[in-house]
């Protein structure tokens, strides 16, 4: 007898590469359109993949699958050629061509916000303690 089976995991990335999936997505249409990272709506969506990396245990110290703001910035250099690309320059003592530095400065920007997320994220508790309730 044969046995069908439905949409399965194997169907779908881990989330963790949908995260860096939708990210790279988000920077790219920025830097095509020429649009800050910081105005809505890439603001409003990396946010929210931000909330989903943290709820996944990927900006934790120590995580299987890191996705801190390092990390993040440095896969994506890596899959637009941008650590190669700043190797180059270096060791020919050449500027990054333009294309290279405005991809540049999305990163420096999204590493920025990642980096303010976390740490505001990590401060919450110190700001909004939970109140014991009275004895009755």
């Amino acid at each position: 007898m044969e046995t069908k089976t439905t949409s399965t995991n194997r169907d779908h990335k881990p989330l963790h590469e949908e995260i860096l999936s939708r990210i790279d997505q988000i920077v790219r249409v920025a830097n095509a359109e020429t649009r800050p990272l910081e105005l809505d709506p890439a603001r409003n969506e990396l946010f929210t993949l931000f909330v989903t990396a943290h709820g996944a245990g990927y900006l934790e110290e120590e995580a299987s699958i890191d996705l801190t703001a390092d990390a993040l910035c440095k896969e994506l250099a890596c899959r637009w050629g941008l650590d190669e690309a700043a190797q180059a320059s270096v060791s020919r003592q050449q500027k990054l061509n333009e294309q290279e530095l405005s991809q540049m400065r999305l990163l420096w920007s999204l590493m920025r916000m990642w980096m303010e997320w976390t740490y505001a994220w990590q401060r919450w508790d110190d700001f909004h303690p939970v109140s014991e309730s009275p004895a009755p």
